[in-house]
């Protein structure tokens, strides 16, 4: 839905403006002195920054550090160690590494002052790196750094109900890059065995949710292999696992369609894998309950975390997706001549499914050679746009945040007040703050949104902000002819068209 926030009398070019991803919020904002801190640079500061934001914009040179993990934990008991299945992994990646590496060497420190190394535990732990995983990256065919923490658990004699996994990044020469968190983990005892009710949906997977599918030879730990991507196939690897995304089908329509729909997941649906890093998808699947190597062909419940299941391809005749040693391939079941509504798998079609996450935290150092940690990197999950005339007020939504940032559209750095560690409150620029040139153009102009340390640190986002200028005619101006095809005539389609004033403020949902 889209909703309009404010107007008011502005001199200013008419204009609609609107915040990808975000969600629009109709309140008046109002601060006490003591509940927001201002933070904008000096003039001659931004001037300087500003030039080297350009820079950055024109050749971005981001680190990425993305933290894949497991949604549920199983509590370990006694002297068993049940380590996380599947294990967190972490990706180094983006073009930002190798121009840190350079800098170091024109230090003379040397490549191997330059070898990222981490460690990984659990958030409860102490400081003592002894109580931690040390994490070895090593380079990948897409030059990805690749870390695992395969050893990693939680006793019994920790009480809680959720966890978060703490990575601690260092340079070899001993220079801390910073501290990054996952998300939360949610401590179970054992995977649960009764029928799950939608009254109580914590344990149950949801229609576009992430997922891991592994299979457990035997129940040995040594043999596990996990579902992934590899070369443009899908392979069980022992070494790496891929997070997929689980959707849900319409049966009702026909298989070329394919069209999704939200809800949980039930056995006996239809559903497709996407894999989220490539891309790539299985064909429909039908997926099945499994009950000692028996595919169930009449359960029709919710599945829960680490539940044993098959995967039917959709229109086969009894075809499963199977694991052949690191192959993926079909395998045909057998028919139970006691009971029709069951089919004898072998073990390499029997799967675990548990929900998994992502995090990714990203920065860039191109301005300056930064010696203090990067972290706390703020994660901006949500926009709410407010106000309009010659004062609209964007708050910034998300994790991390603190005093020190400021908010940038683009090349310009707003003026910015800090809220608390998960809001940024900042007046959004007139549109004449990008050039006297972009203030008469007749096609939207959309810019990227950025966080930036006062030190010249860079947290990019997935996030941008658009100025669509209205359509009305202004007096003495010639409207350009050469509007791009998807500028006016695709927002006036995703947008309700309200009463026109000076200064229009949408958001998209």
């Amino acid at each position: 839905p889209h909703r309009q926030a404010g107007h008011g009398g502005s001199s200013r070019l008419p204009a609609r403006c609107r915040a990808g991803r975000a969600r629009l919020g109709a309140r008046f904002w109002c601060y006490s002195a003591g509940g927001t801190l201002p933070c904008r640079s000096n003039p001659y500061q931004t001037n300087l920054l500003r030039d080297g934001v350009r820079r950055y914009l024109q050749l971005p040179a981001d680190q990425m550090v993305l933290i894949l993990h497991a949604k549920v934990a199983q509590k370990s008991y006694g002297n068993e160690k049940r380590f996380f299945c599947p294990p967190p992994c972490v990706y180094l990646s983006g073009p930002g590494w190798k121009l840190k590496q350079e800098q170091i060497k024109a230090r003379d420190l040397g490549e191997t002052g330059f070898q990222v190394c981490g460690y990984m535990g659990l958030d409860s732990m102490g400081s003592s790196l002894m109580e931690t995983q040390k994490l070895s990256f090593e380079q990948q065919p897409d030059a990805k750094g690749f870390g695992c923490a395969k050893a990693l658990y939680i006793s019994d004699t920790d009480k809680r109900k959720h966890f978060r996994l703490v990575l601690k990044l260092f340079f070899s020469n001993g220079q801390e890059i910073g501290t990054f968190h996952s998300k939360l983990i949610k401590v179970i005892s054992k995977p649960s065995q009764k029928k799950q009710s939608l009254k109580n949906t914590d344990l149950c997977i949801s229609s576009g949710s992430k997922v891991s599918l592994f299979n457990r030879l035997r129940s040995q730990t040594v043999s596990t292999r996990y579902l992934s991507v590899e070369g443009g196939a899908f392979i069980a690897s022992a070494r790496q696992w891929a997070a997929f995304t689980l959707h849900l089908a319409d049966e009702r329509c026909s298989r070329s369609e394919f069209p999704l729909r939200e809800g949980y997941i039930r056995y006996g649906s239809v559903v497709q894998l996407v894999c989220t890093a490539t891309g790539i998808a299985l064909p429909p699947l039908i997926i099945r309950k499994v009950t000692k190597q028996y595919a169930m062909l009449d359960v029709d419940e919710p599945i829960s975390q680490l539940h044993k299941c098959a995967f039917q391809f959709q229109g086969s005749d009894r075809m499963y997706l199977c694991l052949s040693t690191e192959k993926v391939i079909q395998f045909q079941a057998s028919p139970c001549p006691k009971e029709a509504n069951r089919e004898l798998l072998n073990d390499g079609s029997c799967w675990t499914i548990i929900g998994t996450e992502t995090v990714e935290y990203t920065f860039s150092e191109s301005l300056a050679c930064i010696r203090e940690p990067v972290s706390p990197v703020p994660l901006i999950a949500a926009l709410q746009l407010t106000g309009g005339g010659d004062v609209a007020m964007l708050e910034v939504q998300g994790e991390y945040f603190h005093a020190h940032l400021k908010v940038w559209f683009g090349d310009v750095e707003a003026e910015t007040m800090y809220r608390s560690p998960k809001s940024l409150v900042c007046v959004v620029p007139d549109i004449s703050a990008f050039g006297s040139d972009w203030r008469w153009l007749r096609y939207p102009i959309t810019v990227p949104l950025l966080l930036i340390r006062d030190d010249g640190l860079i947290y990019s986002s997935s996030f941008t902000f658009t100025y669509t200028p209205e359509q009305s005619f202004i007096p003495g101006q010639q409207v350009l002819l050469d509007v791009p095809e998807d500028s006016d005539k695709l927002l006036d389609s995703i947008h309700q068209e309200f009463t026109r004033t000076n200064f229009h403020l949408f958001m998209q949902s």
